[in-house]
């Protein structure tokens, strides 16, 4: 099929739940990925993140070819050798105690299983979320998902679901009842816009949690795995949660989601109590298992701190140079360019110089680029959204006041 035809089928029969590029994909490597004519770009969406490693990195096609040619499926049910492998490799790299873990296959999902494990080990229902959290779509996580634009037409969901402002501690000490069995929160907020915590707050609420007997889930789904400069955004704050939810790059492209939680807090789910029938499957496995490797062999999360402030640095130099350009935020290769204006347009003149950019929310532009970026790429990406902005700058110029 070509371009149009690809296009014509998935607009005819697929459900219209997406914002899209008009970008029909073909092949990707790296932080490179081209179109079904053969034009390259440069990806800094990377599947929304999921691209920590990079497209088709050798090493996890190699796991994932050889596991394929040996078992594909395999239930919890029966023992594997590939998902042994792969837990082992991911407590050893876990935040200190998070030392048992639930394979599932995606981070809504991995949060679907953390508020049902700190309900069975509480027994206490309430839970407290953050004001702009973003902690996926299905019913579980939809409820602690703070936009009222996502929750509100598939009301009711969970009941006793609070909501606080995100890093102030003391709205959240006022939110504590007897009922709250748990908080929830992102290390840095993503889909609200790459927004950090004030300086100690995930200290402080580590230290509420420890003081109510409330158990911290960390949702560490996009700021995992290096993205941050951190191998988890949670060092950054030296806080260990009791709950961490993981997924995104952890498969390397393959869908794969985990659970982690300290010895205690997971013997509360006892058998039949919480499953997948694909989660921890062989062929996940021997990716997560490859993706691993990989980040410490090729010191990933540090190439992002080192990779992140260059960019970081330079879109500051974007922000001195156009009114238009509002605040840079984030941490590693996890930034936010927050414009005075819709990003649209600015993401498809984007488009047309070759260059893939992710939005969070209408005037926010996040970018999410494989940690394995060159500089080359990030200067590539740097300039084509300075000649964006530089359009959008005389566009707003020529406006009548």
């Amino acid at each position: 099929m070509d371009r149009a035809q690809v296009i014509a089928m998935e607009q005819a029969h697929s459900a219209k739940v997406y914002e899209r590029f008009p970008v029909v994909t073909a092949k990707a490597r790296g932080a490179s990925l081209w179109d079904i004519d053969g034009r390259e770009y440069v990806d800094c969406m990377s599947a929304y993140g999921v691209g920590v490693v990079g497209h088709c990195h050798p090493k996890v096609v190699e796991a994932i070819k050889s596991q394929a040619e040996r078992i594909i499926a395999c239930h919890s049910s029966l023992y594997n050798d590939a998902r042994a492998e792969f837990i082992a490799k991911l407590t050893e790299m876990a935040p200190k105690g998070l030392s048992q873990v639930f394979l599932c296959n995606s981070g809504t999902e991995a949060v679907e299983g953390a508020l049902k494990l700190a309900r069975k080990h509480t027994r206490r229902s309430g839970v407290v979320a953050m004001m702009g959290s973003f902690h996926g779509k299905t019913m579980g996580a939809l409820s602690v998902t703070w936009n009222p634009r996502y929750r509100e037409p598939f009301q009711p969901l969970l009941s006793n679901v609070q909501f606080v402002p995100y890093g102030n501690i003391e709205r959240l000490k006022a939110a504590i009842t007897p009922e709250i069995g748990a908080v929830i929160t992102e290390a840095v907020q993503g889909e609200s816009g790459v927004k950090l915590p004030p300086e100690g707050y995930l200290r402080e609420v580590r230290e509420l949690c420890d003081e109510k007997g409330i158990l911290l889930i960390l949702d560490e789904v996009q700021t995992g795995l290096g993205r941050t400069g951190r191998l988890w955004a949670s060092e950054h704050s030296g806080v260990t949660p009791d709950i961490m939810c993981v997924a995104k790059g952890l498969g390397g492209g393959v869908p794969l989601g985990a659970v982690l939680a300290k010895e205690e807090i997971m013997a509360s789910f006892e058998k039949g109590d919480h499953s997948s029938t694909f989660g921890g499957n062989p062929l996940a496995a021997a990716a997560g298992s490859a993706v691993l490797d990989v980040l410490k062999e090729e010191q990933l999360p540090e190439r992002a701190a080192a990779l992140g402030a260059y960019l970081k640095e330079r879109l500051e130099g974007l922000q001195g140079a156009y009114r238009v350009v509002r605040e840079i935020r984030g941490m590693g290769l996890m930034l936010a360019t927050d414009l005075r204006f819709d990003v649209r347009e600015v993401l498809l003149q984007a488009l047309e110089a070759g260059v893939i950019l992710l939005y969070s929310g209408r005037t926010t532009i996040r970018l999410l680029p494989p940690l394995v970026i060159e500089k080359r790429q990030v200067d590539m990406a740097v300039s084509a959204l300075e000649h964006a902005l530089a359009k959008q700058e005389q566009k707003v110029g020529a406006q009548p006041p």
